[in-house]
């Protein structure tokens, strides 16, 4: 079953640039706004420094997959901007997943039972 829906729109992306919070750490940058429905969105972004369209995309369906699987211990009703600095371009799926939980901690969004 899937609880989130992807941002695709630039003016989707702007509006959590703009109005959203930001943290970040060594591989990932992380925007949070949020949306009022009952379901997160989320939008990743590679940028063309991070490398070439292999490693762009590789770096997408790694923090992709990275939320899919822990999508049940997020707070719903989130607009997420996931952006990838340009060291993930060396990272793997542990490094990724530990970054995006990371920034999900530090922004406040994990159900509390998923905390402990």
């Amino acid at each position: 079953m899937q609880f989130s829906e992807s941002l695709k729109k630039n003016h989707q992306f702007r509006s959590v640039y703009r109005f959203g919070k930001s943290y970040a750490n060594k591989y990932l940058v992380m925007y949070l706004k949020e949306n009022g429905t009952e379901c997160n969105r989320i939008g990743i972004s590679v940028s063309k420094k991070v490398g070439n369209s292999v490693v762009r995309h590789r770096i997408t369906r790694l923090v992709r997959e990275s939320y899919r699987l822990q999508e049940n211990i997020f707070n719903s009703g989130l607009d997420i901007v996931v952006v990838a600095r340009k060291s993930a371009a060396f990272a793997g799926y542990r490094e990724i997943e530990s970054a995006l939980l990371h920034l999900s901690k530090l922004h406040g969004i994990l159900k509390e039972d998923a905390r402990k």
